[in-house]
């Protein structure tokens, strides 16, 4: 272990540091950077990353509960089987990322940073998504239940086979988009009719 105790860390760089399995409680990290770490199954809980950059991490089966990683960089990370409850990823960015299978249960997500992501298979549960970037993401197979999508970036988006239900489908020009054999509630297929132009009568 190197720094990993201390409460309140500001600007330090870690390399090649091992966190395999370390349970990070009430700490706070700003500026930090992050580079070839393993994180592999470590836990987080009430802890905050705040402008960090993260290159070469190993998140792979890690727990993160209420921690939250806002404006945080992902770059080339492993989040194999990582989960997080209740977090705060908000303008955080992921570049080049292996992120499946994660799952992700409330907390907000917004303006996150998504672009031609590989979320197949991927779950999101009552997350706050608004402004994030799925532009050309391949969410295929993928659950977004009860996801505020609203002014998310969705164009060339993959959501083949997606579970939408109950999500704010508001930003989803079904023209721009891959649906085919996407789970809609009657509710949203009347949002991406009229998103068509098309008006429904009986």
């Amino acid at each position: 272990m190197s720094d990993a105790t201390q409460d309140h860390v500001e600007e330090q760089r870690f390399v090649r540091d091992d966190w395999y399995g370390e349970e990070i409680t009430g700490r706070h990290y700003l500026r930090c950077e992050f580079h070839e770490v393993d994180f592999s199954e470590a836990v987080t809980r009430n802890s905050t990353f705040t402008d960090c950059v993260f290159g070469n991490v190993r998140f792979n089966a890690s727990r993160h509960t209420d921690s939250a990683f806002t404006g945080c960089s992902f770059k080339r990370c492993n989040f194999f089987d990582a989960e997080f409850t209740g977090c705060k990823l908000v303008g955080a960015s992921f570049s080049e990322c292996e992120l499946r299978p994660l799952r992700v249960t409330g907390g907000d997500w917004s303006f996150a940073g998504l672009a031609g992501a590989d979320l197949r298979s991927v779950a999101f549960h009552s997350v706050r998504m608004r402004e994030a970037d799925l532009a050309g993401a391949n969410c295929a197979d993928a659950v977004f239940a009860d996801v505020d999508l609203s002014g998310a970036v969705l164009h060339a988006v993959k959501l083949a086979r997606a579970d939408l239900r109950g999500s704010d489908l508001s930003a989803l020009d079904p023209v721009n988009a891959e649906l085919a054999g996407a789970i809609v509630s009657p509710e949203q297929a009347a949002v991406l009719v009229t998103s068509l132009g098309l008006h429904v009568r009986a």
